[in-house]
């Protein structure tokens, strides 16, 4: 084995995008992975699982299609828990393909095993079969991602109370699901089961959920949501959960009183930072309750100089996409190749049903800066795409600053939301106004003609009066 100038731990996002950076740099680098594959909980119980559900639940359902066929309009009429895996297991192992793809040509190192510190540039190896080797890095980078979180008063028993992990190894699907948490995870599995017409309740201790949305997209989403009969309770905690194996129910008790039954629990409230068997107190690091840890936010360099984190672990906003170029950035300033300075904006997606993707600042944001500002709305039942596609519902939303008239915020809810953001992301970044929108042509027809559409929504109030004095908005 021996010494490296760049040891990754963990082979998820943050993980294979830095080891690849660092290699394309001419470093010699080691991947540590501990589970079977690589590809790390985005590949195996995370972002490709999850998603790969839901396009499967979508398309077997019909739920694409019922806004020309009614609500009772099925692909498959009998779905079973085997139909959602087999599709599954086909994606996974492409993905794992594609990364061993990637380390090869690449000159990637990568082993199978647990690692645990010795000190701050020493790890200790050990491989499933109790083999143990000490490998010693000039730099290591921890992408180690996170587990669900598991409160001892929730019964798990992957038979009937379940977190985001398990759920994916169902042997049938229950007939009603209540759904613990309603953070992002949470709302994705939500609507996954709902949109296969399972009967679905989801509890959020807070008042409100997805906080950090613009609040316009979160009520069109709440109300689509109670439109299908999805049961939202909000404000109240689970305090307890039980189920009776032998007639397969199980009570949620909430915080008020009320008891809620259904078939199946998923707990998704909250994931840990899988630190638990690194032994990072050898190596100087400390991580907070849930296991995260602290790092620049420019740099991802932990309180140890030789020590960097990226991705899930270091918190906030936990998305695949962000934990690549965390992972990229980290490697870069590991290796002594300082990188240069990201973006301001990028767009973060929810693959619920409906899905949401948002990139830059929501409405509630430019209010608290006092940025005087307009908004338009484009929906997409006012686009002919959206006829064709028999869409009902969804809209894009965009903000701009009535001084400069450059764009602030997009938030889009609806088919495709994580694909037409990048549109507003790419003007946002590159500092446009809303008179890109109203002057360039878009492909006809397209759910992207919204974009068109609010824009002149937002001109028709702001007028087209030209900026003759330079403004910041930030």
């Amino acid at each position: 084995m021996g010494e490296y100038d760049l040891i990754v731990v963990g082979s998820g996002p943050a993980g294979r995008r830095g080891a690849i950076q660092a290699a394309k740099l001419g470093k010699n680098v080691l991947v540590v992975e501990k589970g079977k594959r690589v590809g790390g909980v985005s590949v195996h119980t995370g972002t490709i699982p999850s998603k790969t559900l839901r396009e499967t639940a979508l398309n077997l359902s019909g739920w694409r299609e019922r806004g020309f066929y009614g609500r009772s309009y099925r692909v498959k009429q009998d779905i079973t828990a085997g139909d959602l895996r087999r599709r599954l297991l086909i994606t996974l192992d492409h993905e794992v393909e594609v990364l061993e793809h990637q380390f090869a040509r690449n000159h990637v190192q990568h082993i199978r095993a647990h690692a645990r510190f010795v000190d701050a540039h020493t790890l200790e190896i050990e491989k499933d079969d109790g083999e143990k080797s000490l490998v010693t890095g000039k730099a290591i980078l921890l992408a180690i991602g996170t587990r669900p979180h598991r409160p001892d008063h929730i019964p798990f028993d992957g038979k009937l109370v379940h977190d985001s992990d398990d759920i994916l190894e169902i042997e049938h699907l229950p007939r009603s699901l209540t759904v613990i948490g309603a953070g992002v995870i949470g709302v994705e599995y939500a609507t996954i089961f709902s949109a296969l017409d399972i009967p679905v309740t989801l509890v959020e201790p807070r008042d409100e959920i997805l906080g950090f949305i613009d609040k316009e997209i979160v009520e069109d989403f709440i109300y689509e949501m109670r439109d299908r009969n999805m049961k939202i309770l909000l404000g109240h905690k689970a305090e307890a959960v039980a189920c009776d194996p032998a007639t397969r129910r199980c009570q949620v008790t909430l915080s008020n009183g009320r008891v809620i039954q259904s078939e199946m629990v998923l707990y998704t409230a909250g994931r840990t930072g899988a630190v638990d068997t690194l032994n990072i107190e050898a190596a100087g690091l400390k991580a907070d309750s849930r296991g995260r840890l602290e790092v620049d936010p420019e740099t991802f360099q932990t309180e140890v100089p030789n020590i960097y984190a990226a991705g899930d672990v270091v918190g906030f906003p936990s998305l695949a996409s962000t934990s690549m170029e965390q992972g990229r950035i980290a490697a870069r300033y590991a290796v002594g190749a300082p990188a240069s300075e990201p973006p301001n904006y990028f767009p973060y997606g929810i693959y619920a049903v409906p899905e949401i993707s948002t990139c830059g600042l929501t409405e509630e944001e430019v209010n608290q800066r006092g940025i005087p500002y307009e908004c338009g709305v484009g929906r997409f039942r006012e686009t002919s795409r959206g006829h064709i596609m028999g869409l009902n519902t969804g809209l894009l939303k965009m903000i701009f600053s009535t001084k400069s008239r450059r764009l602030l915020g997009v938030h889009i809810i609806g088919e495709g939301a994580t694909e037409l953001i990048h549109i507003g992301q790419a003007v946002l970044n590159l500092k446009g106004t809303v008179d890109y929108f109203v002057e360039n042509t878009f492909n006809y027809p397209t759910l992207a003609e919204a974009y068109k559409i609010a824009g002149l929504d937002a001109w028709n109030r702001m007028g087209e009066k030209p900026l003759t004095t330079e403004h910041s908005d930030e």
